[in-house]
Order: C-alpha cells, then structure tokens, then sequence
C-alpha cells in the first residue's frame, strides 16, 4: 500500500499497535505524527524511529479533552493537514467485583477509550473532510463479547467504540470514511502482562493459554494489526465504512 504524501496521526503510537502502525505509515511513505501521553514518552519514541520529518510528536493524554484539541492541533500544524486519523490510545481497564469497582478507575477508562477516540475525531472532522480522509478506531473483541473476568469499564468502553464507529460512518459520509478494528490476543506490554499472570511468571505457558482459544492457536503480533489498519485507511478500502473488522485469529467466530 502506497501512502506517499498522506499526512497520518496516530494516537498512542509509542509502543505496541500503535508504534508497529506508525512505523508501517512511514515504511508506506507516510509522514506522521506520533502521539504519547506525556512529551517525554512521544519524543523518546520519534527519537528511536529515527525518520527525520517524516515523524513529528504530538503529545496530550486523549484522556483529556482539551488535550484532544491540542494534539490534532499539533498534528495538523506539523504535518500541514491530515488525511488518516488512527485512534489507538487506550486503557486496559481493571478486572475486578463491580463491587469494588472505583469512580475514579472507570472514569479514566471511559475517558481515555472512549471520550478520546470522540473528541480526537471531533477535532479532526474539518481537516479530514477537507482531504477526503479517514479514521480507524480501535476497538477490541471484548467490545463484541464479554470475557467473565470483571472488565467492565474496558467492556463497556470498547463496546461504545464498535457503535460510535457505525453512526459515524453514516454521519459523516461520503466525505470520510470511518472504520473499526477489533483485535483479539495481540503481542503487546498490556497482554505480556496477562500472559505471565496465567502463566505463573512464564510468558510462553501464558500466550499459549491465550492463544488456545482461537483456530489459528496463537498470540498475532502487533505488525499484523498494523497492516490491517493501514488497509482500513487506504483507498484499497474505499467503499468501506461503518464497518467492524475483527482480527483474532477466529476467537470470536469459535465462541460465538
């Protein structure tokens, strides 16, 4: 897929999905902005990439409004307008009894996956309508199906994703195309995590846990999102919007 002049932001770029996909933006001839929570989290990661103009930073928790406003403002001002929004900052939520489940931990769940996916796009609109542009969230399977362990705030979040993502392919068509993706066990710091608590300290006994419940019997690797939400956002995908695509190695499908 050829990118060349398009100008991508992608948020949450600095590590796993989203730094696999703003490397696949810039292999693809992109130049992007890379956003990460803090200045020094974004500019240690434009620094490692090492591709000259071709990355600026744009830093600002998603979880905060005004910093939606501000980082799409730097992007767009870094990268003279902007054809592909990637909303990939998130929050892994808490897994634990409703009953102890906090105000303030569902509040920031909400916030960073939710409200920052709308208000990034909010910001965006006027210049990804005037290049005919696109937006691919990030959803997740667990936006589509539960998982029984306690993760409400991410379930709920993630599932308001899946629907935001319909009605704004129908509202803002035919001008911008929105999409979603929905991964299932992905190579990330969030999921290695995970997968030495199953595994009892062993990474590989836990990923082959996780990766048991899908056909294809394995963790995918963050590179393999990457690809897909560059498709999403290409013109090779131009009669796609509204529409949810789950990559999980056929997690879903078996259970569901």
């Amino acid at each position: 897929m050829d990118f060349t002049g398009k100008r991508v932001l992608v948020t949450g770029g600095t590590r796993g999905i989203g730094r696999a996909t703003v490397e696949a933006f810039i292999a693809a001839g992109a130049r992007v902005a890379l956003n990460g929570s803090t200045k020094e989290s974004t500019a240690k990661a434009v620094a490692e990439l090492a591709a000259g103009d071709r990355v600026i930073a744009a830093p600002g928790d998603v979880g905060k409004v005004e910093d939606c406003e501000r980082l799409v403002g730097a992007a767009v001002a870094g990268l003279g307008g902007l054809d592909v929004l990637v909303n990939n900052a998130g929050d892994g939520g808490h897994e634990a009894p409703i009953e102890q489940m906090t105000v303030e931990e569902w509040d920031r769940t909400i916030n960073v996956n939710l409200r920052g996916t709308m208000f990034c796009i909010k910001h965006s609109v006027p210049f990804l309508r005037a290049a005919l542009g696109s937006v691919v969230n990030l959803g997740s399977i667990l936006g589509i199906r539960g998982n029984g362990l306690g993760a409400f705030d991410y379930c709920a979040s993630k599932g308001a994703i899946v629907n935001l993502t319909r009605e704004l392919g129908i509202a803002l068509a035919p001008e911008i195309r929105v999409n979603c993706l929905c991964p299932g066990a992905i190579d990330t710091d969030m999921l290695r995590d995970l997968g030495r608590l199953i595994g009892e300290g062993d990474l590989e006994v836990g990923y082959e846990v996780l990766g048991a419940s899908a056909p294809q019997r394995r963790v995918a690797r963050a590179s393999e999102m990457a690809s897909t939400i560059l498709f999403l956002a290409s013109e090779q995908a131009s009669f796609v919007t509204g529409a949810i695509l789950v990559a999980d190695g056929g997690a879903v499908a078996k259970v569901g």
